[in-house]
């Protein structure tokens, strides 16, 4: 946003903890910047407040944003269906258009008489059509490894994805490092003959890789459309594990299956997501040439339920055909 011209006051980043003893630990540096955000929102007076994705954070300032007569546009859902669905009448109540990335949440919000528009997913722009079969590099497979984008996650996940590889040294597993996080997060990583890291290439590796164990979020919707067969594996802190289980609803955890609304990826949720697991069905992804080619159809009737390109352009102007209105 800041490269096409916006003001940038605060990033995303300094905002962005992951699981519930996480929230509550880092609670005041949160609520410090929620009252940031409303003293700057009434500072700059704004035409219409746009929101995206990180409900946590964005349904405190929606709600702010209403209470003072400003026009609340919210641009890619909270996940209301796999949590907190009792959150859609406050949302209701303080949202005004909502536009949404994917298929089934149209629907979704149709149950509660709240009409919305589905725009497509940004992501087919940014990834673009892929969907080719990879070729090996100098004889030697590439399996991309992308455990997250935040400090928690990698901390959890990271490590047993470099044990797997430890035990697949025939093969050469290159990790998508975010040089956002902190350095030591990677260190379980070196010296290890067949691992590299790549910071912030992500799509570069994805490019060149022949499968890939990646951490549950949209690097699974990634992943698959540049046609990478994939494990998807999620772990966390055992407390937070033990709350989302009781709260989560959905069947699926990766935004693929999601989609489809069938196992199309295999899962491994936490005690499962073990070296022992991830060896295996990494190398039945790599050897299994059938199951490779019905991966791949799989990829393609996703990229079409995803809707076409132009998602952000789409809402761009809706936006200004409503603000018209």
């Amino acid at each position: 946003m800041e490269g096409q011209g916006a003001k940038l006051v605060r990033h995303y980043r300094d905002l962005a903890f992951m699981g519930f003893w996480e929230v509550l630990f880092n609670l005041p540096t949160i609520l410090k910047n929620i009252r940031f955000c409303k003293k700057d929102i009434r500072e700059y007076q704004p035409d219409v407040l746009i929101l995206i994705d990180y409900p946590g954070f964005n349904l405190r300032i929606a709600q702010f944003a209403h209470q003072i007569g400003l026009k609340v546009f919210y641009y890619i859902s909270p996940q209301l269906w796999a949590w907190k669905e009792s959150r859609v009448h406050q949302i209701k109540k303080v949202v005004d258009k909502m536009f949404v990335i994917l298929p089934f949440e149209k629907e979704f919000y149709d149950r509660y008489q709240f009409k919305v528009d589905f725009v497509g997913h940004p992501l087919l722009d940014e990834v673009g059509d892929e969907l080719e079969e990879k070729t090996s590099e100098n004889g030697q497979r590439v399996i991309a490894l992308l455990p997250g984008s935040r400090d928690q996650e990698i901390k959890h996940i990271l490590p047993v994805m470099v044990a797997t590889a430890k035990s697949l040294p025939e093969y050469r597993f290159v990790v998508a490092g975010v040089s956002s996080v902190n350095a030591e997060a990677y260190a379980c990583c070196g010296p290890v003959d067949n691992v590299s890291i790549l910071f912030d290439q992500s799509y570069s590796i994805l490019r060149s890789a022949d499968a890939a164990l990646v951490a549950s979020g949209t690097a699974t919707l990634e992943t698959a459309l540049f046609g990478v067969p994939e494990v998807v594996c999620y772990r966390s802190s055992y407390l937070s594990y033990l709350i989302a289980k009781q709260l989560i609803k959905t069947r699926y955890i990766s935004l693929v299956n999601l989609v489809m609304d069938r196992l199309v990826v295999k899962e491994l949720i936490q005690s499962a997501c073990n070296q022992t697991n991830m060896k295996t069905e990494l190398v039945s992804l790599l050897n299994d040439q059938e199951a490779r080619t019905r991966l791949k159809q799989d990829y393609m009737e996703l990229r079409a339920k995803l809707g076409g390109k132009g998602a952000s352009q789409k809402t761009a102007g809706l936006i200004l055909k409503y603000l018209e209105e």
